[in-house]
């Protein structure tokens, strides 16, 4: 694929942008590669040894899961090749999914948002290393003892490296009280969270914080003078053309909507059909797949030099990590050349979705669904469009077979303390989601089984070589015994992505 001339005029690529913005992201569109990868191409992440790829069709896994609608658009060298629905926006309706439905997109949220306080930083309204504290008007982040005058800044709260706490929020039903963003950051009802306070010295470590991206919206609404919605409309979604896109809460009766299932795959939240996200900043964006692919086209576009949403070295800062977080600006980011890509995930009760941005290639895709279990199915979608784009991105992973009741394994077994000195930037996400002191390894009955000491909740981890497993439930996630110089397994490693955990033998 080839990217757009270096001696593009400015004027044609503001031309192409604007085109794209209108027309491109308009209808549904398939492309054969890609119908045929939703038609036979999904399948698990970790595969048993010998399994042949599975080739499961989307409408199969659609049923298995209980999930009744999805939306998919996918991009190539930044053009929009595909984007359709598929399903019913309500179980057992002719209701049917398209590429402009309506969804709840959770923590995709964050993304969008931190777009937009980028958008005003590059027009000088914010800077990203200034202390949050000379914009806040109307709530300022309270001390603790640890942290007596707190200085936060903008490039902290998008990473996640600000100390802040409350990783998520609570849905609300149709009919209950919805708290305002001050009563959500000081945890005041009707408000379902704790209070959003300092839980680390900020910049110390990485601990995703949806309470920091709400801390992030009161700077925005406190230097405009305005409410998120019509923040973002004007920095995000009127330049990109994304016009089904908002933070407001859809009223009864809103078009096209898709509506929330439970794990059963039934109707929820009623009467209306859908719950209330009212942490706008952090979880409460609802858009449409053709809208997500504009916004996620524009990002990659930024970064190439091919737009100008943002300028292209706004646009390399939110895609570099901030240590020692997974991190950028916002998204998150793994991998390397045209294998580096910048993605993340949304989790709200009854609807999951997925954005993922290959930035050296402009190629990339959006994953909507409105099913509690979307998220399993999204991870399948996700294998089935990472293998059709043929990057490299996201392979299966082929377990081996190892008879582990053998006696050479028996001494994997025992209680493994976290080595902390290894600095949090060697860590990465597994301070965060992985945050786990103490691992109990168990190996009976021909299997390996590693889960929190003192708990009884463990998990199979499955052989990729004699010492180095695969966990089948946490994605990415490895496990590495060390065998040392004398024989013995004093350590292990956990490894996700490039992120690497120590854990030695409790007593050494």
């Amino acid at each position: 694929m080839e990217h757009a001339p270096a001696f593009f005029p400015r004027v044609l690529c503001t031309a192409l942008a604007l085109l794209l913005a209108t027309s491109a992201f308009a209808a549904d569109r398939h492309d054969a590669v890609i119908d045929s990868a939703l038609g036979n191409g999904l399948r698990p992440t970790v595969l048993q040894p010998g399994a042949a790829l599975p080739r499961w069709s989307l409408q199969a896994r659609m049923a298995q899961h209980h999930v009744p609608g999805v939306a998919i658009a996918v991009l190539r060298d930044g053009k929009l090749v595909h984007s359709a629905g598929y399903g019913t926006r309500e179980a057992g309706t002719a209701s049917t999914v398209d590429a402009e439905t309506l969804f709840s997109v959770g923590s995709v949220s964050k993304v969008v948002t931190a777009a937009t306080t980028l958008r005003l930083a590059a027009d000088g309204k914010l800077a990203l290393d200034q202390d949050i504290a000379t914009y806040l008007r109307n709530w300022k982040v309270p001390a603790t003892p640890q942290v007596p005058a707190p200085q936060l800044t903008l490039r902290m709260l998008m990473s996640h490296t600000s100390g802040l706490g409350v990783h998520g929020f609570a849905d609300y039903l149709p009919g209950e009280p919805l708290p305002t963003l001050q009563q959500t950051l000081d945890g005041i009802a009707p408000a379902k969270n704790k209070p959003v306070r300092l839980l680390h010295t900020p910049g110390e470590r990485a601990d995703y914080s949806g309470g920091g991206v709400m801390v992030e919206q009161q700077v925005l609404e406190d230097v405009t003078g305005q409410p998120l919605d019509a923040i973002a409309r004007a920095q995000v979604f009127v330049p990109l053309g994304m016009q089904r896109s908002r933070y407001s809460d859809p009223q009864a009766g809103t078009d096209n909507i898709a509506k929330a299932h439970d794990g059963d795959g039934a109707l929820t939240a009623l009467p209306r059909g859908w719950q209330s996200f009212p942490e706008q900043g952090a979880s409460g964006l609802w858009t449409s797949a053709n809208d997500l692919a504009a916004f996620v086209a524009a990002l990659t576009a930024s970064y190439r030099g091919q737009g100008n949403f943002l300028p292209r070295a706004i646009a390399t800062d939110m895609m570099t990590e901030v240590s020692p977080s997974w991190h950028g600006l916002g998204p998150r980011l793994d991998g390397a050349g045209q294998a580096r890509i910048f993605h993340h995930g949304g989790s709200n009760d009854s609807y999951r979705a997925w954005i993922e941005g290959y930035l050296e290639t402009g190629d990339g895709f959006v994953i909507l669904t409105n099913g509690e279990n979307g998220a399993a199915l999204a991870a399948e979608i996700r294998n089935a469009l990472s293998d059709a784009i043929g990057r490299g991105v996201n392979p299966p992973v082929r377990t081996v077979a190892l008879d582990l009741s053998d006696a050479r394994y028996a001494d994997y077994a025992g209680v493994f303390e976290r080595d902390n000195s290894i600095a949090m930037d060697q860590r990465r996400a597994l301070a965060d989601f992985f945050d786990i002191p103490a691992l109990q390894v168990k190996v009976a009955n021909g299997k390996v089984r590693v889960g929190m000491a003192g708990t009884p909740r463990d998990g199979q981890v499955l052989p990729l070589s004699p010492n180095r497993f695969v966990s089948p439930d946490i994605d990415g996630l490895q496990v590495e015994f060390h065998r040392d110089a004398r024989g013995q397994v004093n350590a292990l490693s956990v490894v996700h992505g490039e992120g690497r955990a120590r854990y030695m033998r409790k007593g050494m």
